[in-house]
């Protein structure tokens, strides 16, 4: 018998804005992550409800996430479990000779046959990897629009 099937995926994006701007970008958009309330009692999250220091550090909790660690200005982990997945976002900041690169890694477990059917509706659909590319997208926008207007 094998045990749930593991999702895991990288979306990455070079940034000319400096690790500090990418950071704040990161936390301000994992401020507004946070599931639906709506959503985070349908599927059963552990965390429903926004709560512990701001900005994010260890112990916050956006909807549907836990801040795990949180080591500024490189690398932010969030988790999360629900009725049909247990997951991690890591985000990480990265200072390389071409800017800053920014890597959102993903990693899902969809343990039993409800497991296997929301995997089947977020994963397989391409739904995670296009929310996750956006939610790139939007940090990128938020740290390159911050340089151009410091």
């Amino acid at each position: 018998m094998t045990g749930p099937r593991r999702y895991r995926d990288v979306r990455t994006a070079t940034l000319t804005a400096s690790p500090e701007i990418v950071w704040r970008a990161v936390l301000d958009q994992v401020e507004v992550l946070g599931l639906p309330s709506w959503y985070v009692r349908l599927i059963g999250c552990r965390d429903r409800q926004a709560s512990g220091p701001r900005p994010l550090a260890a112990g916050s909790v956006v909807p549907g996430f836990k801040v795990t660690t949180a080591d500024p200005p490189t690398e932010i982990v969030l988790d999360g479990v629900h009725r049909f997945s247990v997951y991690t976002l890591t985000f990480r900041v990265v200072a390389t000779d071409a800017g800053t690169r920014l890597e959102a890694h993903s990693d899902a477990t969809f343990p039993g046959a409800l497991g296997a059917i929301y995997r089947l509706l977020v994963i397989d659909s391409r739904f995670h990897k296009l929310a996750t590319r956006s939610i790139v997208t939007r940090i990128r926008r938020r740290a390159e629009h911050s340089t151009t207007i410091s």
